[in-house]
């Protein structure tokens, strides 16, 4: 009997430094049940995959059974496909190269696939979102965490020989510039991320010395700098344009060497993007090869922010071979 169960359903699960979120997803993109636990109280990797495996059991148990689960995926900070493991996150307590695609396919007795931030939401947004249709397409993940990219070309994820294409946010845009997390200098992300946005705002105000109602704020959150924006303040309107602007000179280097069809912006910054979209813009469209002038649409992704992630990962779990260790 159990043959014939249709397997309908799939895992999505998004890793992130504070919250893990796991769902259980349709083919249709319809997440059916959705819950989250805090990564950080998990400091041994072995102890987060039991965990983790037992709360997807659970999920499945109460919508559908687990029979009808045909794989999972995993979106997860320096992620990479190639190999299914997390290698050398810097922001994450489990250090070197974790297989956690691996472990938990060894818990759940299914196929797993994992993939990077950047590359799983390129996936969901070529199967639910703005790229549905396109092949050749960038899409570029700006949060607090940094900022990340994926490349579809002739409509497939180019990841290179490694699994490490599209590391856009470690292209160097200023010599001996901010220290980034990766151990280099002037990295793209120390001034094109939220947290290089707030830089940009303490730079602004200590060593410029311009005025603002944030000088004396503790922590520059994207919400504190936007509704400073709101109310006019000066530095944190130009923060933003110079985050805009340093981004779209970025894209246009990116969009003259892949020529793409459309470059799609997701992640938590781009919910305050009336704030640097037209300075950005400008300065793609000033410095991108001229062919290609009028001819590459920047856009910001139509999916939710908090349903982006899952259902990217589940995305990436209808393309893995199914495997079972009960067949």
């Amino acid at each position: 009997m159990s043959g014939n169960i249709i397997k309908r359903h799939v895992v999505g699960v998004d890793v992130g430094v504070e919250l893990t979120t796991y769902a259980i997803v349709d083919v249709q993109g319809g997440i059916l049940a959705k819950e989250s636990f805090r990564t950080s109280d998990y400091l041994k990797v072995n102890e987060y995959v039991s965990v983790l495996s037992e709360k997807i059991l659970m999920l499945a148990e109460q919508n559908g059974g687990y029979e009808t689960i045909r794989s999972v995926g995993i979106s997860a900070p320096s992620g990479n496909f190639l190999t299914g493991s997390m290698e050398n996150a810097s922001n994450m307590p489990w250090k070197g190269h974790v297989p956690l695609a691996a472990l938990l396919r060894d818990r759940l007795g299914l196929a797993v696939a994992l993939g990077n931030d950047a590359h799983v939401t390129a996936v969901g947004e070529r199967a639910f979102g703005a790229a549905h249709g396109l092949r050749n397409f960038i899409v570029v993940t700006i949060s607090h965490g940094g900022l990340g990219s994926c490349i579809f070309l002739d409509g497939h994820t180019h990841l290179g020989t490694d699994g490490f294409a599209g590391e856009f946010g470690h292209i160097c845009v200023k010599e001996n510039g901010r220290q980034c997390n990766c151990g280099q200098k002037g990295c793209l992300e120390e001034y094109a991320s939220a947290r290089g946005l707030a830089e940009t705002v303490r730079e602004m105000i200590d060593i410029e010395g311009k005025d603002s109602i944030l000088k004396d704020t503790d922590t520059l959150t994207l919400q504190v700098i936007a509704d400073a924006c709101e109310k006019g303040d000066e530095v944190a309107i130009e923060a933003f344009r110079r985050t805009g602007r340093y981004l779209g000179n970025a894209l246009a280097t990116y969009a003259s060497l892949v020529d793409p069809e459309k470059i799609i912006l997701t992640g938590d910054m781009t919910t305050y993007s009336k704030w640097m979209m037209d300075v950005l813009k400008e300065s793609f469209e000033t410095n991108i090869f001229q062919n290609l002038k009028g001819k590459v649409d920047i856009i910001i992704s139509p999916l939710n922010n908090s349903e982006r992630d899952v259902l990217g990962a589940s995305a990436l779990a209808w393309e893995v071979k199914e495997y079972s260790l009960f067949k």
